[in-house]
């Protein structure tokens, strides 16, 4: 089975001892977020065929990163890496740090081992598609040979993603907006040129209808191909996306919704940073659940 660790919080920059912990013991408990049943992830080497790793920060999950490698069990490493303005984004490291990190990623793991996740794409008055065209040629050039694959999607407008950049909005007079598809098709076509000149691909991370309009590939997160690429010898798993137009091979996230502290405004996996805050404050490293307390 593959691992995902984790789309719903950011396991290597908050969780690394907790993540140590259960590799180790050969096992992690999750709780189902939507019907709150209580299973087990088997986490021996001999069951994982791969992990993928989602973060902003991996500085604090290198050692544990090594210690996944000697055992020879392949990974690739998502970092988001955006640039926004702290207004959006609180306490994300930033980008010239994430780019040294994934610049050694690649020295140490090889050409395949992570993507590049400009992700999403928030359009607002302090974000217009001027600053994305900007900020997006700045980061293309400057991990240009470092990665393959710039992986992104505009941000969804869930409800409680609303209801937190309407109070950054109200708070600072920014404003934000949900831009149709013309708008979208502009933007995106204009960003896939600017990676390509990189020598990156731009991907896009379950955005149907922008494939269909753009003709640019659709992302595949969890991708057997990549990590059969850093393991060299193949990985197998099905299709199974969690969602229309996902095209990730089978997984299990390891990872709980409302934990990562981050604070970035648009997150659609917390619904207030001061309960992500106090969750991951009382988490408990050697806990067989990332996070014991339920909402």
């Amino acid at each position: 089975m593959i691992i995902s660790a984790s789309y719903r919080t950011d396991i290597p920059a908050f969780y690394s001892g907790w993540f140590r912990a259960r590799r180790r013991a050969g096992f992690a408990d999750v709780v189902n977020p939507y019907g709150g049943q209580r299973y087990t992830v088997d986490l021996r080497p001999q069951a994982v065929a791969g992990y993928v790793f989602w973060t902003r920060n991996l500085r604090p999950f290198a050692d544990v990163l090594a210690e996944v490698a000697a055992d020879r069990t392949p990974f690739v490493v998502h970092y988001t890496v955006t640039g926004y303005p702290r207004l959006f984004d609180r306490s994300t490291v930033p980008p010239d740090q994430a780019i040294a990190d994934l610049t050694a990623l690649r020295e140490r793991y090889g050409a395949r081992a992570a993507v590049w996740r400009y992700d999403p794409i928030l359009l607002s008055s302090a974000t217009p598609p001027a600053w994305h065209r900007e900020t997006v040629a700045h980061l293309a050039r400057a991990v240009s040979g470092t990665v393959d694959e710039m992986t992104t999607s505009f941000m969804e407008p869930y409800r409680k993603t609303r209801r937190n950049l309407d109070a950054v909005a109200a708070a600072s007079g920014v404003a934000w907006w949900d831009p149709g598809l013309e708008e979208k098709v502009d933007l995106i076509t204009d960003l896939a040129a600017l990676t390509r000149a990189a020598g990156i691909t731009l991907t896009l991370c379950t955005q149907p209808a922008l494939v269909e309009a753009t003709g640019l590939p659709a992302a595949r997160c969890i991708d057997t191909t990549r990590l059969s690429a850093v393991a060299g010898r193949p990985v197998v798993a099905r299709q199974k996306g969690n969602r229309p137009g996902c095209l990730c091979a089978e997984s299990r996230d390891i990872g709980d919704y409302d934990t990562c502290p981050h604070g970035c405004v648009y997150c659609y996996a917390v619904r207030r940073r001061a309960l992500a805050r106090v969750r991951y404050r009382r988490h408990d490293p050697a806990a067989p659940l990332l996070i014991n307390d339920r909402r």
